[in-house]
């Protein structure tokens, strides 16, 4: 089989709005069996765990057929299954569908809800919600918020036309406006535009600055200030991760809620919603590569902060 081939259509359905896991083994490799190089590669899935998905018929191939204990190590093979997912805590929050065709889905995400299944958050994601409820099993993302961070994401209908969104993200031709709440700084000259270079590691949380190049570009203005509270107007022109609320942090000015920035702190436990991160996606606009439409979307959300200040 060629490196190069595209993987076939996927043998499983979906489960509860989340697809299955498809691996390729290696064209590299010296294992006996199938079995043998998920046991290696999945160490993640606890001891036996891989074992007893073989036993029971729950890893597949292309055709749908369970795949045996035995079955002989092919390079470039792909094999699927549904992994055993932990209960997740609902997060108690609308996901609002703001506008709807034949072609995107644009949504307005509450703080606290992946984007996407990620880690420990699968079915408890907008993706996941999104596909359940408006039964849109093809949808996906074209481009994703943090976890934390509140407001519009678009999703694609239709796989074939999913890259002529996600390239408006990459050329940087959608226009995106945030709103974010941090100190108040009479010393801080603003409007400004921030540069610099950011490095996120695998397995870090937090993302930091370097020097280099920058990669990392946001023009921040001074919306309205309330005493020693501000509310910023950000204008990301770059979508490095975690961008906005390291060039916040540098500039003094930490986004309100953040665990990250300017300490990392104890992940906050599964159920706790009580300090939402004050970062808003407030605005998306840009030109629909398929159909040739302005579209202009607002977040119909308030920062908690700014509403309610003794929450």
């Amino acid at each position: 089989m060629s490196r190069r081939t595209p993987p076939p259509p996927a043998p499983l359905p979906q489960r509860d709005g989340v697809d299955p896991v498809r691996v390729r083994l290696p064209f590299d490799g010296a294992w006996a069996t199938v079995r043998e190089h998920l046991v290696e590669r999945l160490t993640g899935a606890g001891p036996g765990v891989v074992e007893a998905m073989f036993g029971s018929g729950l890893i597949v191939g292309a055709d749908g057929r369970a795949v045996a204990p035995d079955a002989p190590y092919e390079p470039g093979m792909f094999v699927w299954f549904h992994r055993e997912r932990a209960p997740e805590v609902p997060v108690p929050f609308p996901l609002d569908v703001v506008y709807r065709d034949a072609h995107i889905v644009v949504a307005d995400k509450p703080h606290f809800l992946a984007t996407t299944p990620r880690g420990s958050h699968v079915t408890e994601t907008a993706l996941a919600r999104l596909r359940r409820e408006l039964g849109l099993p093809t949808l996906t993302a074209a481009h994703r918020l943090d976890r934390l961070t509140a407001g519009l994401v678009l999703f694609t209908v239709r796989p074939e036309e999913r890259g002529a969104y996600q390239t408006l993200f990459g050329d940087r031709l959608v226009r995106k406006e945030y709103e974010a709440l941090a100190p108040y700084d009479p010393t801080l000259a603003l409007p400004r535009t921030v540069r610099s270079r950011i490095l996120k590691e695998r397995g870090v949380r937090a993302a930091r600055e370097v020097e280099g190049e920058p990669n990392a570009v946001t023009h921040v203005e001074l919306a309205e200030r309330r005493g020693g509270l501000a509310r910023y107007r950000l204008l990301p022109r770059t979508g490095q991760t975690h961008q906005l609320r390291v060039h916040l942090n540098a500039l003094g000015i930490p986004v309100l809620g953040d665990p990250l920035y300017p300490e990392v702190t104890a992940p906050v436990p599964p159920g706790d919603f009580r300090r939402p991160l004050q970062l808003l996606a407030r605005r998306l606009e840009f030109t629909d590569p398929v159909t040739g439409t302005e579209h202009r979307f607002v977040s119909g959300r308030t920062l908690q902060a700014w509403t309610d200040p003794q929450k």
